[in-house]
C-alpha cells in the first residue's frame, strides 16, 4: 500500500478512536471524578509504552528544546485537552460537542499558516471549508431539536473549545519533532508528563471524592481509554503526522466528530437524520480533496527531480 495512503489511514482511524473517546468520556464522568480518571488512563498507557520503547528502541536521546516541545504537546494536547473536554460534557451533550469539534480542521489549518508557514492552496482551503461545512451539518439537527441553551451549557461548550485548541497544538507541536522522535518514543513521552501532570489533582479526587474502586465498567472504561485512545490512536496520529502536512492533518481530523456523532447514535440514543448523511457525503469530499493535493505535489516534486 502507498505511504501516503496507509498514513491517511492511520490519521483516520486515530481520529475515530478519538471521536469515541467523547461518548466514552461522558459515560465515565457520571461515576468517576474527572483528574483520578485522566491519571488511570495515561498510568495504563505508561505502564504498556515504558517497557514496549526499552524494548524496541532503547531509551532516546533528547535535547532541551525535544523536552520542552514534549511538555508543552502533553500540557495542551493531553492535560488541558482532558480537562476541558471531561468537564465541559458535563454541561452539554455529546452531539454539541462534535459541533464545536468541527473548528478542529480550520484551527489546525490556521496555526499552521501562522506557526510552521505551510501554504494554504486552493484545494485544501477548499477541503477546509467542506469539511467544517459537513461537520456542522452532521451535528446541527440534534442542536436545532433540542436546543436548550443556558449559561451551563454555553461554558460546556466554551470549555470544549479549549479542548480543540489544545488538539490544535498537540497536532502542530507533533509534527515538529514527528522527523526526529520515533512515534513510541513521542507517545510514551507525553504519556509520562501527562501522569506527572494530572498526579496532584488525582489525589485531591481521590480524597475530596472518596471514590471506591469497585465498579468494573469504570475500569473498562479506563482501560479503553488507556490501551485504546492513548497509546493505539497517539501511535497512529504520530505515525500519519510523520508523513502529512499538518494542514492536511487537520482536515482528516473532521472524521472526529463524525465519529462522535455515530457513537453517540447507538450509545447515547441521541437521534440521526438526513442531515447527518450530508454531512458525511461533505466529509469524504473534503478528504477527497485533500488527497488531490497531495497527488498534485508528488507530481510536481517528481517532474522537479
Amino acid at each position: 500500500m502507498n505511504e501516503k495512503v496507509l498514513a491517511y489511514l492511520k490519521v483516520i482511524a486515530a481520529m475515530v478512536i478519538v471521536g469515541s473517546s467523547v461518548v466514552t468520556g461522558k459515560i465515565l464522568i457520571q461515576t468517576m471524578p474527572i483528574f483520578l480518571a485522566s491519571e488511570l488512563r495515561f498510568l495504563v498507557a505508561s505502564l504498556i509504552l515504558v517497557p514496549l520503547l526499552i524494548f524496541k528502541e532503547g531509551i532516546p536521546s533528547l535535547n532541551k528544546k525535544d523536552i520542552v516541545i514534549l511538555f508543552f504537546q502533553s500540557f495542551t494536547g493531553v492535560f488541558l485537552f482532558s480537562i476541558f473536554m471531561l468537564y465541559g460534557l458535563k454541561f452539554t451533550t455529546a452531539m454539541e460537542a462534535g459541533l464545536v469539534t468541527s473548528t478542529l480542521p480550520a484551527m489546525v489549518a490556521l496555526l499552521a499558516y501562522f506557526i510552521t508557514k505551510e501554504k494554504l492552496t486552493r484545494n485544501k482551503i477548499v477541503g477546509i471549508l467542506t469539511a467544517i461545512l459537513g461537520v456542522i451539518i452532521l451535528n446541527i439537527s440534534g442542536v436545532v431539536h433540542e436546543m436548550q441553551v443556558g449559561n451551563l451549557k454555553i461554558l460546556g461548550n466554551l470549555l470544549v473549545l479549549g479542548a480543540v485548541m489544545g488538539e490544535a497544538l498537540f497536532i502542530i507541536l507533533g509534527k515538529s519533532i514527528s522527523k526526529k522522535i520515533s512515534p513510541l518514543a513521542i507517545t510514551t513521552g507525553v504519556s509520562i508528563i501527562g501522569v506527572l501532570l494530572f498526579l496532584p489533582m488525582a489525589i485531591y479526587d481521590i480524597i475530596r471524592a472518596n471514590y471506591s474502586f469497585g465498579y468494573v465498567h469504570d475500569w473498562l472504561l479506563i482501560s479503553y481509554f488507556g490501551i485504546i485512545v492513548t497509546v493505539l490512536a497517539f501511535l497512529l496520529m504520530y505515525q500519519g503526522i510523520a508523513i502529512l502536512p499538518a494542514t492536511t492533518v487537520g482536515i482528516l481530523t473532521s472524521v472526529l466528530p463524525l465519529s462522535t456523532v455515530i457513537l453517540s447514535f447507538f450509545f447515547l440514543r441521541e437521534p440521526f437524520h438526513y442531515y447527518h448523511l450530508i454531512g458525511f457525503c461533505l466529509i469524504f469530499i473534503a478528504i477527497y480533496f485533500t488527497s488531490r493535493e497531495e497527488k498534485l505535489q508528488v507530481k510536481q516534486n517528481f517532474k522537479i527531480s
